[in-house]
């Protein structure tokens, strides 16, 4: 039976239940793992963890799985956003396929999707054979790195952006028109502040999705040291090598990086719908 708490109905049990399975989950789940790979860290001593964190091979690895995932990112804020307004705001044949189509990467298991790439991308593949005389090597390189976490990331845009296109009203833009405003106005003063939230999540978890990402990435890199090993493959060379304390030590500064850019892209988020709620009361 539904219950009362405060004046208002509930559904669920009550509040100190439902929060007491919910510190639970989240315990067995998220914080015991993570509280794991920092006790073991520990086992490191001070010298030996700054060493394994500041090492050359180290910080090539950051430099490339940070500007890899940021500027897939990007790539996917902007194209994604796009294919949300075409799904959203026109009719057309075979619309359903490519609504499915988005969430192929979500149901592709990574493997299949790093190799696939490689195929595709090689100098003898379908598409790396138009590329190959421009001088353009995709597979075991920089870009397929690119390629490989723009592919995962693309969905998260999409969806993220999707609903809030649906719930907006098109006769806001007809608004607009009709007081004179342009394309370019329309899109800058009307549609991105009220897209910005939604857009800065879609971003923030196409960043969070590419910077973990290893099973697509393994096969179209050639992880070579100091050129296209990202942080996944370095620490799961470590990993192979015995090397459990180094590769927890890695981890550990991926998800400190990682949690404080989320934490940054949040309090951005709120700022934004602050921002948008005053400026539309």
């Amino acid at each position: 039976m539904p219950t009362q708490h405060g004046g208002k109905i509930r559904v669920l049990p009550g509040f100190k239940l439902t929060l007491g399975y919910t510190l639970l989950y989240l315990s067995l789940i998220v914080v015991i793992p993570l509280a794991a790979t920092f006790a073991k860290s520990t086992e490191l001593s001070w010298a030996q963890f700054s060493h394994t964190i500041s090492s050359p091979q180290a910080m090539a690895a950051y430099r490339l799985s940070f500007g890899a995932s940021f500027f897939a990112a990007v790539i996917n804020a902007l194209f994604g956003s796009i294919v949300a307004w075409v799904l959203v705001r026109y009719e057309f044949s075979g619309k359903r396929f490519m609504d499915a189509l988005v969430d192929l990467p979500f149901a592709l298991p990574t493997a299949v999707a790093g190799i696939t790439l490689a195929t595709l991308y090689a100098p003898n593949g379908w598409i790396g054979r138009w590329l190959a005389p421009l001088g353009i090597q995709v597979s075991y390189t920089r870009l397929g790195i690119f390629v490989a976490l723009t592919f995962i990331g693309l969905p998260f845009v999409v969806r993220t952006v999707q609903p809030v296109l649906a719930d907006m009203d098109p006769e806001i833009e007809e608004a607009a028109a009709s007081l004179g405003a342009n394309r370019w106005q329309t899109i800058w003063r009307i549609v991105l502040p009220a897209l910005s939230p939604a857009l800065l999540t879609g971003f923030a978890l196409a960043f969070a999705r590419a910077l973990g990402e290893y099973g697509s990435v393994v096969f179209i890199s050639s992880n070579i040291p100091m050129k296209t090993q990202i942080v996944p493959l370095l620490i799961m060379s470590e990993l192979d090598s015995f090397e459990y304390a180094k590769a927890t030590a890695l981890a550990v500064v991926m998800l400190v990086v990682s949690f404080a850019l989320l934490l940054t892209i949040n309090l951005l988020q709120w700022w934004s719908n602050r921002h948008n709620a005053t400026e539309f009361a």
